[in-house]
């Protein structure tokens, strides 16, 4: 082993995650307090939570530039299975505008934040269960990917690294992925914890 190796400096995915971590935290903090799996009223509340994280970037997994860099990524998107949530459950969506378009740096950022929910999304997923709703009915968009959440994650993260950034463009992904987590958080407030108060 190289002395170079040894010294390696740590990928854009650890480095996204180690400034995002008081952040993550704060986000998986405000959604449990919520009680989310309470109760199928809570459920439906965390439901629209999702719908407007998701539609919110649902335009980047469309787009063709940021699909190039990221091979399987139009396939990653859990937007149809919100939906198809939503009509499992008799609800109708809420009205959520599209997020805006973002540059290259910012977009990583944020399908960090979105991507790296779905390793969560397993325990969420086991909670869902225990009220009746499944990857089959009701939880859909909660699923894990046939080759497991793990391996799915670590292939978007190989990904994320391979993708060339200037060091200006490395301070914004960083800055994105800590907004990203703030929308999330402001979302938890406005769609979760605000009602259940």
């Amino acid at each position: 082993m190289s002395i170079a190796t040894d010294v390696e400096a740590p990928s854009r995915a650890k480095r996204l995650k180690a400034a995002s971590t008081a952040a993550h935290e704060r986000v998986d903090g405000g959604v449990m307090h919520a009680a989310p799996f309470a109760s199928p009223e809570n459920y439906a509340r965390f439901l629209r939570f999702q719908y407007h994280l998701h539609r919110r970037v649902e335009t980047l997994y469309a787009d063709a530039g940021l699909q190039e860099l990221l091979p399987d990524l139009s396939e990653r998107s859990r937007f149809a299975a919100l939906e198809q949530d939503f009509a499992d459950l008799g609800l109708t969506p809420p009205d959520a505008a599209a997020g805006p378009s973002l540059e290259l740096a910012e977009a990583l950022g944020w399908l960090y934040v979105v991507e790296g929910s779905n390793m969560g999304a397993a325990i969420l997923a086991k909670e869902a269960a225990k009220i009746g709703f499944t990857a089959e009915h009701g939880a859909r968009h909660l699923a894990g990917h046939p080759e497991g959440r793990a391996l799915h994650w670590r292939h978007f993260t190989a990904a994320l690294n391979e993708v060339e950034l200037t060091p200006e463009e490395e301070t914004r992904i960083e800055a994105a992925a800590t907004a990203a987590f703030d929308h999330v958080d402001l979302l938890v407030g406005r769609e979760l914890a605000a009602e259940h108060a």
